[in-house]
């Protein structure tokens, strides 16, 4: 993988200014805050500046294949990064899991939600992410199918565009209850919430380096398998594996 070794890191941040060039790095909606959280410790240690643009991996997927000019890509998924490789759009060998999602069964009612039962319950709105193009959707999807609920739902179904439109009608009421990441709700303790320990597909997010000469975003990608970005990533609601 063409990355910066790690030790490099603290040689550059002390050896003088921050590398001239920025990162500009595509992420998945669903990990909006802790990107931020991450390129904030990142700044912190190298003096190198991380630029986020933040949406469905569809959406990203669609923009990085159109020219955008993104150096990295954090995806929801491990499929469209693998994609992207196959399409000889992304850095040869620099794939790997950065992040393995959680998906939630969410209320801010306080008794609403209790198990996969209460997907049976008396509600009007299920508020899911796009499943074309966001996989926590997809998941959302295959657990509706697993419980052999597709039809009694289809006519609840509220899609977001993306998982973070997802939360905020959950968030706002216009859904009662909906499918969103863990991580977006690891912080409150209001509502009611089922997380879901199998059921679907593992949502196993993976990176891929865009721009092979773009030595932060290379250093950016070496920072998130250290143990401060892996602490970081956990106490937001993921998984991680271990190198």
């Amino acid at each position: 993988m063409l990355r910066l070794p790690i030790a490099a890191l603290a040689i550059l941040a002390a050896s003088g200014p921050a590398w001239a060039q920025d990162a500009r790095i595509a992420v998945a909606a669903n990990f909006t805050a802790t990107a931020q959280k991450l390129g904030a410790a990142f700044t912190a240690e190298t003096g190198s500046e991380i630029a986020f643009s933040f949406g469905s991996t569809g959406q990203l997927y669609a923009q990085i294949t159109q020219g955008a000019p993104f150096d990295a890509f954090l995806s929801a998924d491990a499929a469209t990064p693998a994609r992207l490789l196959d399409e000889g759009l992304a850095t040869e060998g620099s794939g790997f899991t950065y992040a393995v999602g959680k998906l939630v069964l969410f209320s801010t009612l306080p008794d609403l939600v209790t198990g996969p039962q209460s997907l049976k319950g008396n509600f009007t709105h299920l508020a899911i992410a796009e499943p074309a193009a966001a996989p926590y959707g997809a998941a959302a999807m295959e657990v509706i199918e697993a419980l052999n609920l597709t039809e009694a739902l289809a006519g609840k179904l509220v899609i977001g565009q993306n998982i973070s439109q997802t939360y905020q009608f959950v968030d706002t009421a216009n859904a009662e209850l909906g499918f969103v990441a863990l991580s977006q709700v690891a912080g409150r303790t209001d509502g009611s919430r089922w997380v879901v320990e199998d059921l679907h597909t593992p949502i196993t997010q993976d990176a891929v380096l865009l721009d092979a000469d773009n030595q932060p975003a290379i250093a950016f990608l070496d920072f998130l398998v250290t143990d401060a970005a892996r602490t970081i990533i956990r106490s937001d609601g993921y998984g991680t594996i271990e190198p």
